[in-house]
């Protein structure tokens, strides 16, 4: 097949991902999609609840195992969409559409990288494709299952949108719940242990604290409270006041050493995170395909947000056409010529990194 013909193929799969609902936990159909393809293209395939994965067709066990995985799910659509999210519809060069450029498109693109690389017998890894479900909300039922039933994984390349940029390290993520406690009482007696007052300087002491270590490529580690709660009535001191804190994971710390310094160190009388699965995940800058890729005018950085990257434990690299500032946004989009430009510089860099 063309490359041509390929990309078009690929834009016509998103337009129809792009009109079949798959909120997370809901990726049936869209996984029927990928069947679909895989069927017209004679790849042999397995489904395992709604992900969809494909080894190629001269697997060898002798070698190493590379990962191309993007995800089918989509967030559900905000308030501030002003056209129809299941409507694929191009203008101006844009696709729009709920989960076109997170992560539809990278979907798309790297299945048709797997399709195009399929019947290679000249590689010096395996390629496997996986459609995988459930990864905007940290399911059960999505990467984390699958990687016990595929073979080894020994590098990946994670579909998300990163201008087609080389997202070399992504930040972990734990998320706590913390508790502030005081002496609850009727609010016209005087109370020296109320704890709101009290969680103000919690809060002043979460606002200044940092963390020593700073990564190259990441940063510092970023912590926020983003949730606060407390109080039932206006006449009532409540006994606790609640807060929840987001911790962005840089790669100088694992999520059990930061739970162990803030449940050391932080004023609160308690703080438990709700996981610490999700931790942060890098590649060697020198690596055979960052190499490949900054050979190819590809520039490197370090990812603030989260993808399927934290549910792997082997080097893993994020890279796919689209722009994460899109993701989760009021009318979503992705140029046309964004993912026709992925699949080609796709292709260009596993024929650059993996072909004898």
């Amino acid at each position: 097949m063309k490359l041509e013909e390929l990309q078009q193929k690929a834009n016509e799969l998103l337009k129809d991902l792009i009109q079949t609902q798959s909120f997370s936990g809901e990726e049936e159909h869209t996984a029927q999609l990928l069947e679909n393809w895989m069927q017209d293209f004679g790849i042999q395939y397995e489904r395992h609840l709604n992900n969809v994965w494909a080894k190629n067709d001269h697997f060898d066990d002798s070698k190493p195992t590379l990962l191309l995985n993007s995800h089918h799910d989509t967030v559900r659509p905000n308030k501030g969409y002003t056209r129809d999210p299941f409507k694929a519809e191009i203008i101006d060069g844009k696709l729009f559409g709920l989960g076109s450029n997170d992560a539809g498109g990278c979907l798309v693109s790297l299945l048709a990288t797997f399709t195009w690389f399929y019947q290679y017998d000249e590689l010096d890894y395996n390629i496997i494709f996986a459609g995988t479900a459930e990864e905007e909300t940290n399911g059960k039922n999505g990467i984390a299952c699958m990687l016990p039933i595929m073979p080894k994984i020994d590098v990946a390349i994670v579909g998300e949108p990163t201008l087609m940029n080389l997202a070399i390290a992504e930040k972990g993520l734990v998320v706590f719940d913390a508790k502030v406690k005081g002496t609850p009482s009727h609010a016209a007696h005087p109370n020296d242990n109320n704890c709101i007052y009290k969680s103000a300087k919690a809060l002043q002491w979460f606002e200044n604290f940092s963390f020593p270590q700073i990564s190259e490529v990441l940063g510092e580690v970023k912590l926020t409270v983003t949730q606060i709660k407390a109080g039932t009535q206006h006449n009532v001191v409540p006994a606790d006041v609640d807060l929840v804190i987001d911790v962005r994971v840089n790669d100088k710390y694992s999520n059990a050493e930061v739970a162990e310094i803030l449940q050391k160190q932080a004023p609160v009388d308690e703080i438990v995170p709700r996981s610490l699965r999700l931790n942060s995940s890098s590649i060697p800058k020198d690596h055979i395909l960052v190499k490949a890729g900054i050979e190819l005018g590809m520039e490197t950085y370090g990812s603030p947000t989260l993808s399927d990257q934290a549910m792997l434990s082997c080097p893993s690299l994020k890279l796919g056409p689209g722009d994460s500032t899109r993701s989760h946004s009021a009318d979503e989009f992705i140029y046309v010529k964004e993912i026709e430009e992925g699949i080609e510089k796709y292709i260009k860099l596993l024929e650059k990194a993996l072909e004898r």
